[in-house]
């Protein structure tokens, strides 16, 4: 085929799914001209795995998107049908936001933010060949011939990579949703030296609406006062969408058993590693036989369609077993499947192969993103997404990665846990991965982050200024809390002992009130008539500083003595094979793998705290550390 060569950029992105989005939006905001491919322009920021943004762990990470300049956080709030605040019940470090979005509208308005965005280019075609001369990226060619040179790449493909469906005995080339499948770019990567492997995920079936009798299901509606992802946005629009929840019983578990040697997951034809947190319904039915039952979330999909998501059923079965199944569940006795749920097998990458600024460390110039790196989720590609966009960006520009701390966020955390201790299963994020959690709240991501991304041109003079004037109410209003006093009442005293805590005898600071454990912001406001009104985002962030600092303190000084091992960096040449005392075990992972800094080497699976004893030693010997 003849080869033509076409405009040159400096950033090229290969997908057009949450992480590529994120990636070259932020690659463009650094001012590098930008180009974003894509096997269909109609799929783009397409949710082929469920309709919604947030959930436990994963609202964390669309705060601190929206906190660094992201696009997630806003386009979710443009298009919510129904917003959850998740473990209102539990402590604040685990409160989570999780949206039903409209996915259709979710597409238009992104595909019209990539199309507006100024040194972004968006392109249709399939990349079948990334290039590189002289160990270095120079460019990439498309199905059709077409040669784009460009400094840096970013491979955010998915799970289009040599993706293949599986319904049953029914196997065939395709990305999710039934979309075509990057084919040819596997072996160019694998040529490239980048170690390669298959994962494999999967997606519940669809249904009609009006063949659900949903009067037999439980009723789960939104809050009543919802938070936008984004504190530049208003409460979304609207918030009157229902969810339902329905329940499996022992014959629908009947009906999975019975055909489970119709499953390509048990008959052996999937190869791929599943996610080990979100397993299809035969795998839940087999690995927990005692269950007598497990949850079935019915969601919308959006305002413009009758189509319903069936949540929490994913299956590979063939699909008249699905059909069967499903009707035996109360209230689905009728119910029309639009599409059966089906499994996907794709091609990822090894993330110990990544630096922290997720560029192969190999091969300079070439960035992954999403579930090439081996995670699932929406929010884990993006926050990668935008992390590899701003590396990218900064390598085009000559300058060094940026690599985001733990202790700073959980993206820090999510690249960290990627590139120290890989990825065995498809990677999702979770509260229990950070040691700082307490410090990574929803309600903070602002405070932590956006000043960094200020910093490195990620933010815009509008966001800049907004957080400014939210920096400024929290700091006003903490003040205040600590000044004002509160005299005993009758009122006073007895909402104090309908919170189980003492009543008072003389006049108290309303900070001190606050620190009281059932005590809140909203239960004083009737004794504290100066109180300005402020955004709930706000007044959470105040009531959470003051009720929890020691706890906060502590915790802060956790980071400082961790930070003085991630300043330690390490040289890139040391030979860790010449360590007398090291473990051999901890020399070949050392080797291998070669951390930034000791308190990455300390985190690497295999190297023990004697190993770092060791290490140090033998650097503050030889003048290196």
């Amino acid at each position: 085929m003849r080869e033509y060569t076409l405009e040159a950029f400096q950033v090229a992105v290969i997908g057009g799914g949450h992480a590529g989005i994120e990636a070259a939006l932020a690659s463009a905001r650094l001012g590098v001209r930008t180009a974003l491919f894509t096997l269909s322009l109609d799929a783009i920021a397409n949710m082929p795995c469920n309709p919604s943004i947030g959930g436990t762990a994963k609202g964390h990470l669309v705060f601190e998107i929206d906190a660094l300049g992201g696009a997630m956080g806003r386009m979710a709030d443009a298009v919510t049908l129904q917003s959850r605040m998740l473990n209102r019940g539990k402590g604040p470090a685990v409160h989570s936001l999780r949206v039903q979005a409209d996915r259709a509208r979710y597409h238009i308005l992104m595909k019209q933010l990539l199309e507006q965005t100024p040194n972004l280019c968006v392109k249709q075609a399939e990349v079948v060949e990334v290039r590189a001369e002289n160990g270095r990226i120079c460019g990439l060619k498309t199905r059709l011939g077409a040669f784009y040179p460009c400094d840096a790449v970013v491979v955010a493909t998915g799970t289009a990579l040599g993706g293949r469906i599986f319904v049953g005995d029914a196997s065939y080339d395709a990305g999710p949703d039934g979309s075509l499948a990057a084919t040819a770019l596997t072996e160019s990567l694998r040529s490239l030296g980048i170690p390669l492997r298959r994962f494999k995920t999967g997606t519940p079936a669809r249904a009609e609406r009006a063949s659900i009798d949903f009067d037999r299901l439980e009723v789960q509606r939104g809050d009543d006062s919802p938070i936008p992802f984004s504190y530049a946005s208003a409460a979304p629009a609207r918030n009157d969408a229902v969810c339902h929840i329905a329940y499996t019983n022992e014959r629908t578990h009947e009906i999975i058993r019975r055909n489970i040697g119709y499953s390509p997951l048990y008959g052996g034809k999937i190869q791929g590693i599943g996610p080990r947190y979100c397993p299809s319904i035969e795998d839940k039915v087999m690995r927990f036989p005692d269950r007598e039952r497990h949850q079935l979330f019915i969601e919308p999909l959006g305002e413009s369609t009758e189509e319903v998501y069936l949540q929490g059923m994913s299956s590979s079965l063939p699909e008249d077993v699905q059909l069967a199944f499903y009707r035996t569940i109360e209230g689905l006795e009728n119910i029309r499947l639009t599409r059966p749920a089906y499994a996907i097998e794709y091609d990822c990458c090894d993330p110990l192969c990544l630096n922290g600024g997720l560029m192969v460390k190999d091969l300079p110039g070439l960035f992954g993103a999403g579930q090439f790196n081996g995670t699932s989720g929406y929010e884990e590609a993006a926050a990668q997404g935008l992390a590899a966009g701003l590396n990218a960006a900064r390598y085009a520009r000559g300058e060094s990665v940026w690599v985001f701390p733990r202790s700073s966020s959980y993206l820090g955390t999510l690249i960290d846990d990627l590139v120290t201790k890989g990825a065995s299963d498809p990677y999702r994020m979770m509260t229990s991965r950070s040691e700082y959690r307490l410090l990574l709240r929803q309600d903070n991501a602002a405070e932590r982050l956006t000043p960094m991304g200020r910093k490195l041109g990620l933010v815009g003079d509008a966001q800049w200024d907004a957080f400014l004037r939210r920096r400024a109410a929290v700091e006003a209003e903490s003040a205040r809390l600590r000044t004002v006093s509160c005299p005993p009442t009758e009122a006073l005293n007895a909402y104090l002992v309908s919170c189980e805590t003492s009543p008072l005898t003389q006049a108290v600071r309303m900070s001190e009130l606050l620190r009281r454990p059932r005590v809140s912001y909203a239960g004083l406001a009737p004794f504290d008539p100066e109180r300005p009104v402020l955004p709930e985002s706000v007044t959470e962030t105040v009531e959470i500083g003051l009720k929890y600092a020691g706890y906060l303190e502590k915790q802060e000084a956790e980071v400082l003595r961790m930070e003085k091992m991630e300043s330690r960096l390490l040289p890139e040449d040391f030979d860790y094979q010449a360590v007398e005392g090291l473990r051999l075990e901890a020399r070949e992972k050392l080797s291998r793998l070669r951390p930034r800094s000791v308190g990455q080497a300390a985190r690497i699976s295999g190297v023990s705290p004697a190993d770092i004893t060791v290490l140090l030693l033998a650097l503050k010997k030889e003048k290196k550390l």
